[in-house]
C-alpha cells in the first residue's frame, strides 16, 4: 500500500500512537484499506511521519491484540479478515430534547435524596482510586468472598463498634448495593410464611418492595416514640422494620423505654425480629447520639442496616448489614448464589477511606456543615413571623413543617412548585389510608442547598403559602 499520512494533532493532549491507532482502525472499519493490505513496516512509517518506531510499534501492537492486523513472521503486518468484528458507532445516539416544563421551572427542591456535592473529597478519593488501581492487586480481578471484602467488612465492623455501639464481627458482615438489595436478601432468606412490620408512615420503597416480591406485610401506625406496640401485636407480624434512631419521615427519635419494649417483644418469640435501618444516624447536632438499638440486644434478635449514601453521597452504592451469627449461618447456607454485588475496586477504596482517617474527618465536617444548614433553615423560617411548626429531632438531613394556613397538603405541595420550589408532602410515605391532617406536613430536605438558595425558597414558600 501507499504511504499513510495522518495530520498529527499536538494539541488535544491524546499520545500520538493512540492518534495513529485510531486513524488505522476508523480506515480499516470504513474498508478504506482492505483486508489482506500490507501495512508499511515500522522502520519505513517512522521515517515518513518523523515519529519513533516505538510510537508505531506500540499502534502496531494495539491493532494486533484487537485483531484488526495480523504479524506474519519475517513478512510484515497484514490487514485481518474483519467478517466479524462488531463495530461501535460513536456520536449516533440520540437525546431526547423534550424537557418537562414542570421540571424546568423549578429553582429549588428541598429533595432529601442529595448531600452536599461541593463538600465531597474527590482529591483523596482520586488519590486512593489511583493507588488501589497501581498496586495490581489480583484481589482486583477475582470473584472475591460472598459477603464482600474482608477488609473493608473488619473496616466497617470497627467503625460501628466505636460510633453505633453496634455488637458485631466482620464474619457478620454482608456488603451490598443499596437497602433495597439489602432487603431482597432478606426475603430469600426468611420463610414466605413471615410477616413483615413497616412504620405507617415510613420508607416509601418497603411496600413496593415487598409487593413486587409477593410478601406479605402490614402498616404499622407509629406515634411520637416510634412504632406503636400494641399495633404491633395487633398487626400479627414477627418480623418489623423500623428507623429508631431517626424515625423516617417525622424525625423521632425512639427513646430507651420503647427500644425495650419492642426488644422484649422480639424476645417472647424464635420466629421474631427486628430490621434496624440506621441510614443517617451519623447526623446528630445536639446531645449524645443514641446508640444503636442492636447494641442492646443480647438474643440475636436485631438485623442491623448502614449504608454510605447520607454520609458520603448516593452515588457510593454500598450498603451493609450484620447479621445475628444463627442468620448468617443460615445465609452462608441458603443463599450461596448471592454474591456481593460492589466492584471490588469501590470495596478497596472504600476500606482505605476508612482505614486512613478520612471517613472520620469527613464525618465531622459535614456534621458541622449540616447542622449550620439546618440552623439556618429553621431561622429563616421562624424569620417569616407566618405560623408554622417544625417537626423533628435535631438530627438527620430533614424536617418537617407543619405550615397552618387552612391549605390542604396538595394545595401547599402544588402552590410551592408554582412558585418555583418543590417540597414533598408526607401523604406520600402512608400506606392504605387517608393520611391527611388538619394541620399538614412537608418535608424539606436541605443537604444540597446552600445559604443562598435556602434564603431565597424560603421566601418564595412564605409568599406561596400567606
Amino acid at each position: 500500500m501507499e504511504m499513510i499520512t495522518f495530520a498529527i494533532n499536538t494539541e488535544n493532549g491524546s499520545p500520538i500512537y493512540l492518534q495513529l491507532y485510531d486513524y488505522l482502525k476508523r480506515e480499516i472499519q470504513t474498508g478504506k484499506i482492505e483486508s489482506g493490505t500490507k501495512l508499511p513496516s515500522k522502520r519505513k512509517l517512522s521515517s515518513y511521519l518523523r515519529i519513533s518506531q516505538n510510537t508505531i510499534r506500540a499502534a502496531y501492537d494495539q491493532l494486533i491484540e484487537e485483531g484488526y492486523v495480523v504479524p506474519i513472521e519475517r513478512k510484515g503486518f497484514y490487514i485481518n479478515k474483519l467478517d466479524n468484528i462488531v463495530q461501535i458507532e460513536a456520536g449516533k445516539t440520540i437525546i431526547s430534547e423534550r424537557i418537562d416544563a414542570l421540571n424546568e421551572s423549578i429553582k429549588y427542591d428541598f429533595s432529601y435524596n442529595c448531600v452536599d456535592q461541593a463538600t465531597f473529597p474527590f482529591s483523596i478519593w482520586r488519590k486512593l482510586f489511583k493507588e488501589v488501581i497501581d498496586e495490581y492487586d489480583s484481589e482486583l480481578i477475582e470473584s472475591g468472598d460472598l459477603r464482600g471484602n474482608v477488609h473493608l467488612r473488619t473496616s466497617i465492623a470497627d467503625y460501628l463498634r466505636q460510633s453505633r455501639g453496634v455488637d458485631c464481627g466482620a464474619d457478620q458482615i454482608v456488603i451490598s448495593s443499596g437497602s433495597e438489595y439489602l432487603f431482597q436478601i432478606l426475603i430469600q432468606l426468611f420463610d414466605k410464611e413471615n410477616v413483615y412490620g413497616i412504620e405507617n408512615p415510613g420508607y416509601e420503597k418497603l411496600n413496593l418492595l415487598f409487593n413486587s416480591n409477593r410478601s406479605s406485610y402490614k402498616a404499622i401506625a407509629i406515634d411520637r416514640e416510634g412504632m406503636i406496640l400494641e399495633e404491633i401485636e395487633k398487626s400479627g407480624a414477627n418480623i418489623i422494620c423500623i428507623t429508631p434512631a431517626h424515625q423516617f419521615p417525622s424525625g423521632r427519635i425512639m427513646p430507651i423505654n420503647r427500644r425495650i419494649q419492642i426488644l422484649n417483644w422480639a424476645n417472647d418469640s424464635h420466629e421474631r425480629f427486628i430490621v434496624e435501618d440506621d441510614y443517617d444516624s451519623e447526623f446528630k447536632y445536639s446531645g449524645k447520639p443514641i446508640p444503636a438499638l442492636q447494641g442492646l440486644d443480647t438474643n440475636e434478635k436485631v438485623i442491623y442496616m448502614g449504608a454510605f449514601s447520607k454520609s458520603l453521597s448516593p452515588a457510593i452504592r454500598v450498603s451493609y448489614m450484620v447479621l445475628p451469627e444463627k442468620l448468617m449461618k443460615i445465609f452462608m447456607r441458603k443463599l450461596p448464589f448471592i454474591i456481593c454485588p460492589v466492584p471490588t475496586i469501590d470495596q478497596k477504596v472504600l476500606c482505605r477511606f476508612i482505614q486512613e482517617g478520612y471517613f472520620e474527618r469527613h464525618l465531622n465536617k459535614m456534621r458541622n456543615v449540616y447542622k449550620k444548614k439546618r440552623e439556618f433553615l429553621e431561622n429563616e423560617i421562624a424569620g417569616t413571623g407566618s405560623p408554622i411548626e417544625i417537626i423533628g429531632a435535631d438530627a438527620g438531613l430533614h424536617l418537617l413543617l407543619k405550615v397552618k394556613n387552612g391549605m390542604s397538603e396538595k394545595q401547599l405541595v402544588e402552590s410551592a412548585i408554582a412558585s418555583g420550589v418543590r417540597v414533598y408532602g408526607v401523604s406520600k410515605y402512608y400506606i392504605h389510608e387517608d393520611p391527611y391532617e388538619a394541620e399538614p406536613q412537608v418535608l424539606l430536605g436541605y443537604a444540597a442547598m446552600d445559604e443562598q438558595k435556602i434564603k431565597s425558597a424560603v421566601k418564595i414558600l412564605n409568599s406561596a403559602w400567606f
